[in-house]
């Protein structure tokens, strides 16, 4: 079925998409007898709440929103915000005489797709459609050549989504009751928080060594030019045959692993001084050829992590422009295991490397690149430009975030079809004795491509910023064995051993990817939940864990090991594939993982198989039901408290981290709260005290000489401030209530200097000004947005908060003699300027706002985020500030449909209208007990799922 107008003619067919930015590109391939509409994603899933649940499911069933009694019998929901859609599409396929599912190809697609057919209940011929671009071409052939929903897609996506709902809605308020409110808890989102703890960990055990070489810069005593220097920098090798230490040789403890020559300063400096006249001579020269190949084509993880790399991207963002670009035709799908290119984007890059960079640089047979990740579920291609021409950058007319992408997967794909570059790698070896008589060896390396291939094109970068790159060249003078050189310099060197790197988002991603955990599709999101549910931040483009996330995966590892460990996380996976393939059942295994087996634990652990296993260690042999239930073992207290040293404990409590020493309510105890954006290994006994040290707690100041009631001073949730101590016995509620006089301090006051006239002082305001010509009074205050002046309704900032106690009655007129800004103040110019929004088209630049610094377009405002800095905040993260904005707000305007409820209630009261008066009575008090019941199982559900889980 050719999808033209002619054939067109003898019906209407209707395409279903997930977003309507594919849908509008889809519906100019196809012909008028085709309506293409978007479902907006998922259109049915689990219940987010009990109040979701139908009221004929109770007790588990309704928390879980899964049947778990009854195989794991899902209930599915038509989502709030979707039900005008699907009586929308419902329409639509009432006017049809074919339907079209055109979701993504891949499980989550298939099992969009499978959703829509469900609820549609479509009476009319129903089609798969799958495509991996969207082209005309594609599209088309897409039409002709549909394919049956894939069931075994649909039940393996069904186990998972069952799977990672029972850890999320067991596991979280497990957290919620130890730890804190509003936590979640996640298949793979807790093992990627704990992967960052445990570096953390590593960092904060980590001890730094010392060490010495030596650096010298030989001359070889000619003149020299491009091709060949006149000299060359060495670093010490070996002394007297013995190689000296260099990082690599230590410890994370900072003692040496390898017998070598540990040189410290006095050492390498006396060496230094008694090798100044030595006489060197080059001792061997070796040259090897050097050969590199290109990379592979992107796949998910891959474009995620170079996107990173090169330009300084998120994870998120760089899906967020990469399904903008597929959705408007310019690159295959984004979501993808593979590496492999079909034979058309083989012949079309072929093509263009030969018209671009010439027949030389084109290998003589196409590459193949068959290498998939272990399980791959997608049947697509890497990610390359579409279509059976690739478009240059330039020829695409892209701007912004978008060119830039799309240019990096164009550099990439036509690289991979290159000539290999080649070259030579040459190490020369330099001698010399010094004066004490110690023989003292050098080596320097170099690098010359002599053709560069696939690197004309495209270079890979890496997570490391001190890497020499591939394309790098270090050319060497050309030096034979036995040629004399003289040393112009000798210099020692000291270093320090580091801490292994904080994961970035490309090295995390890299990190799940190569132990097998999670899907490469939903690495991007499981990164968004950790930062957002405060378990990770950012400083730089470094992941830091919370303190938060310490205690968190302190009780997970305690109590629910089995559930983080990274080889049973990987196994499950494992199992996931295996149902998808038909090789296993998803009920007995959900049964396994659930309720745990007979004969399961260590026994069936030794089998080899996470299914086999249950969720047994060894330890409890039941399953996950079993380590939920009982909790008696789980000492909130301890596993949210980690030793720094010298009696010092770092504790998170309910309202943050603090540290503590002592007993509460004991001699010498002492408390700090720590500061949110501290980084775990950076809180050491030192800066403990430093907190101690700080002004908290309540500062006496004396009493009120009028009222005669004690004056303190306090450090409260939003600053500092004074306060008074009403009497014993004064009435704190109801009409005669008496509320104590309370003021901020100043931001030039501090709680260990405020003295009591300065608290009486700020007390006594709003103070009264005098009044103007028609009698009304003005006053100056100190509001929570700074000092201002208010007169009735109209108010007036002040520019000092010294002026509320001085500023005159004509000072005050004058203010309101000058015509009043609009806004709330005058425009500030703008911190910094970032660019041009690739979305907006419109300049972006930094403010400083009310609630601090923000980035805006002029029509979007987003507010920095803690681990972003006015002076290092890129473009690129801007541009991603305010693409996040903009997503969240159509979610606004779902809540407007409420309306449409009411058009069916009214229907219904009509009809019901027929009924006898008695039954309508007998109705109304069913309706109001249902509704009481109704409003009872919301405020249950609310406070069931304050957080809701979220992991793939």
């Amino acid at each position: 079925m050719s999808p033209t107008s002619e054939t067109a003619k003898g019906g209407r067919r209707l395409v279903i998409v997930e977003s309507p930015a594919k849908a509008k590109t889809i519906k100019g391939y196809l012909g008028p007898g085709y309506v293409v509409e978007a479902s907006v994603g998922h259109i049915r899933d689990l219940p987010n709440g009990a109040a979701e649940v139908p009221d004929k499911y109770t007790g588990e069933v309704r928390r879980l929103g899964v049947d778990v009694e009854h195989d794991f019998q899902p209930i599915y929901v038509v989502n709030a915000d979707k039900k005008a859609q699907v009586r929308k599409l419902k329409e639509l396929l009432a006017e049809s005489d074919e339907l079209f599912l055109a979701t993504d190809e891949d499980r989550e697609g298939e099992a969009i797709a499978w959703h829509l057919q469900e609820v549609l209940k479509p009476k009319v011929p129903v089609h798969r459609m799958v495509f991996h671009e969207i082209t005309k071409d594609a599209i088309r052939d897409a039409v002709a050549n549909p394919r049956e929903l894939n069931q075994r897609m649909v039940d393996a996506q069904e186990t998972r989504r069952i799977l990672d709902r029972l850890y999320g809605y067991e596991v979280s308020p497990v957290l919620w009751k130890k730890v804190m409110p509003r936590l979640s808890a996640g298949r793979v989102q807790s093992v990627a928080t704990r992967l960052v703890v445990e570096r953390e960990r590593e960092r904060i055990a980590f001890r730094s060594a010392s060490y010495w070489d030596l650096t010298g810069t030989f001359a070889t005593g000619r003149a020299g030019d491009a091709s060949d220097p006149s000299n060359l920098v060495a670093r010490l090798n070996t002394v007297d045959g013995r190689r000296i230490a260099q990082g690599r040789d230590f410890g994370s403890n900072g003692q040496l692993k390898s017998d070598v020559l540990h040189l410290d300063e006095a050492n390498a400096r006396a060496l230094a001084a008694a090798l100044a006249e030595t006489s060197f001579a080059v001792r061997s020269v070796e040259s090897k050829p050097y050969r590199r190949s290109p990379y592979a084509p992107f796949r998910t993880t891959t474009l995620q992590q170079e996107a990173s790399r090169k330009l300084g991207f998120g994870a998120k963002a760089t899906m967020q422009v990469a399904q903008k670009l597929y959705e408007n035709g310019f690159i295959t799908y984004m979501r993808t295991d593979s590496t492999i290119l079909s034979d058309t984007a083989v012949t079309a890059a072929r093509a263009q490397v030969t018209q671009l960079y010439g027949a030389d640089y084109l290998p003589e047979k196409p590459r193949v690149y068959a290498g998939k990740v272990k399980n791959a579920q997608e049947a697509h291609e890497a990610i390359r430009p579409s279509g059976d021409r690739f478009r240059t950058p330039a020829e695409t007319g892209l701007t912004g975030d978008q060119f830039r992408l799309y240019e990096l997967i164009w550099k990439r794909t036509v690289a991979s079809q290159m000539k290999d570059a080649v070259g030579n790698s040459v190490t020369v070896r330099i001698g010399g004795t010094a004066s004490d008589g110690r023989d003292a060896e050098f080596t320097a390396s170099g690098k010359t491509i002599t053709f560069h291939g696939f690197m004309k094109a495209y270079v890979e970068g890496a997570d490391d910023p001190n890497a020499e790159l591939d394309d790098r060249e270090k050319r060497l003078p050309q030096v034979a064995e036995g040629d004399a050189l003289t040393a112009e310099e000798i210099t020692a060197d000291g270093h320090s051993t580091k801490p292994p790197a904080r994961y970035t988002e490309a090295s995390l991603v890299k990190e799940l990817e190569e132990r097998e955990i999670g899907r490469p599709s939903t690495y991007a999101s499981i990164i968004g939940t950790i930062l957002d549910r405060g378990y990770v931040f950012k400083k730089g483009t470094a992941l830091v864990p919370s303190f938060l996330s310490f205690a968190v995966v302190n009780l997970l590892e305690k109590h629910f090991g089995r559930l983080v460990d990274y080889d049973f996380t990987a196994k499950m996976e494992d199992d996931l594939d295996r149902i998808a393939r038909g090789e296993a059942q998803s009920v007995p295994w959900l049964k396994r993982f659930y309720f745990g087996s007979e004969g399961g634990g260590a026994a069936a652990a030794a089998k080899g198989t996470a299914a086999e296993a249950g969720n047994g260690d060894g330890d409890h042999l039941g399953g996950l039901k079993e380590l939920v239930t009982d909790l008696g073992a789980i000492d909130a207290r301890e596993i949210s408290s980690f030793p720094v040293g010298e009696g010092v404990v770092l504790r998170v409590g309910r309202y943050g981290p603090y540290v503590e020493r002592g007993e509460k309510d004991t001699e010498g105890h002492q408390r700090a709260d720590v500061p949110d954006d501290l980084a775990p290994d950076e809180l050491t006994v030192e800066y403990a005290e430093e907190l101690f040290a700080k002004p908290s707690g309540e500062f006496e100041l004396g009493k009120d000489p009028v009222s005669g009631n004690e004056i303190v001073a306090k450090d409260g949730r939003y600053g500092p401030y004074v306060t008074e101590i009403l009497p014993e016995g004064t009435p704190k509620t109801g009409k005669n209530a008496v509320k104590p006089r309370t003021a901020s301090l100043f931001k030039s006051m501090a709680l260990d200097t405020v003295t009591l006239d300065d608290a009486l002082k700020l007390m006594s305001l709003p103070r009264v000004v005098g009044a103007d010509a028609e009698g009304v009074e003005i006053t100056a205050q100190n509001g929570r947005y700074g000092p201002y002046l208010k007169k009735g309704t109209d108010s007036r900032s002040l520019e000092t908060e010294d002026q509320l106690f001085s500023i005159t009655l004509d000072e005050a007129l004058a203010i309101y003699a000058q015509p009043k800004q609009r806004g709330r103040a005058a425009a500030k110019p703008p911190l910094k300027e970032l660019g041009t929004d690739p979305v907006s088209e419109r300049p972006v630049v930094v403010k400083d706002g009310r609630f601090g610094p923000y980035v805006t377009d002029g029509e979007t405002n987003a507010t920095l985020r803690r681990d972003d800095d006015v002076e290092t905040i890129t473009p690129e993260r801007g541009y991603e500030l305010l693409a996040e904005k903009r997503a969240k707000a159509p979610a606004k305007k779902t809540a407007k449909k409420a309306p449409a409820k009411k058009t069916a209630a009214k229907k219904t009261t009509a009809a019901a209208k027929k009924t006898t008066a008695k039954k309508t009575t007998a109705a109304k008090k069913t309706t109001t007990a249902a509704a009481a019941k109704t409003a009872t199982a919301k405020k249950t559900a609310a406070k069931k799922t304050a957080a809701a889980p979220a992991d793939e």
